[in-house]
């Protein structure tokens, strides 16, 4: 669909027409949508700006070869068993603070360093995530790991989409609490090359030390962190007792219907 977009490119620079803008949506599960542009008069000059930059100050970036909008993703692992409003509030300050385009939910099939904590089948925990997550534009489900099977490591993930998304800039979102077990994680001087880390903390807290890792890259996120636990939440349905502000609504609608964790 072709469209005229009247915008400034810098703050002394004159306004200037874009021409012939279309949308491209492959045919993947998590769909990458390329803005392709015809410019007149000066190219752009400078670091390419993201579609959330974008879209918050009207910038119309040049594209095409080489010269694309750069596309912020931001991954975040878990086992969802179930999902719930911690997860999603969480996914939701990372995309405001650092200004991601999409936040892509990759359910664990087995988290290495927390053996059997989840419970319940791969597809009833996609399903939940889907259900609490298909009205937000915002947010994708990935079944990477799932598919996959076995211990789900976040470097064999990493690669996959990197190799997906090979220009694009890619970060796993994790908590705060999880720093100090960096260092653990397989391949992680591999992993520190290939994605960056945005990792949450409680506003006005002290950050956690973390392992001295070469070409790691934090940031910081000042999250609402919510003290919600899958495992309670188990508990609460096993005890009869209401997922009613926990859980979306939508995902308690699927717990109920399937009887999970009773």
């Amino acid at each position: 669909m072709a469209a005229f977009i009247r915008s400034r490119i810098g703050p002394h620079s004159s306004l200037h027409v874009v021409s012939s803008v279309s949308l491209e949506v492959n045919d993947s599960n998590l769909p990458e949508l390329t803005l392709r542009a015809t410019r007149s008069r000066k190219g752009y000059q400078g670091e390419r700006p993201s579609r959330s930059d974008a879209r918050k100050t009207g910038l119309a970036a040049p594209c095409g070869p080489g010269n694309r909008y750069l596309v912020k993703i931001g991954f975040m692992g878990g086992g969802f068993d179930p999902v719930h409003f911690g997860h999603l509030v969480a996914a939701q300050d990372a995309y405001e603070q650092h200004n991601l385009d999409r936040v892509v939910f990759v359910p664990a099939s087995q988290a290495p360093l927390k053996a059997f904590e989840t419970i319940t089948a791969p597809a009833d925990r996609l399903a939940m995530l889907r259900a609490a997550t298909a009205w937000d534009r915002r947010f994708e489900v990935s079944d990477y790991e799932l598919t996959q099977g076995g211990l789900s490591y976040t470097i064999n993930s990493v690669r996959h989409f990197r190799n997906r998304y090979p220009n694009d800039q890619l970060y796993w979102i994790i908590g705060g609490d999880h720093l100090p077990k960096l260092h653990l994680w397989k391949d992680i001087a591999e992993l520190a090359q290939m994605i960056e880390f945005i990792f949450l903390e409680r506003p006005g807290h002290p950050a956690r030390a973390g392992p001295t890792i070469p070409g790691l890259r934090l940031h910081r996120c000042d999250g609402h962190l919510i003290e919600i636990s899958s495992t309670e939440l188990r508990t609460r349905v096993k005890n009869r007792l209401s997922l009613d502000y926990f859980v979306p609504h939508k995902a308690i609608v699927y717990i109920q219907d399937k009887h999970l964790y009773l």
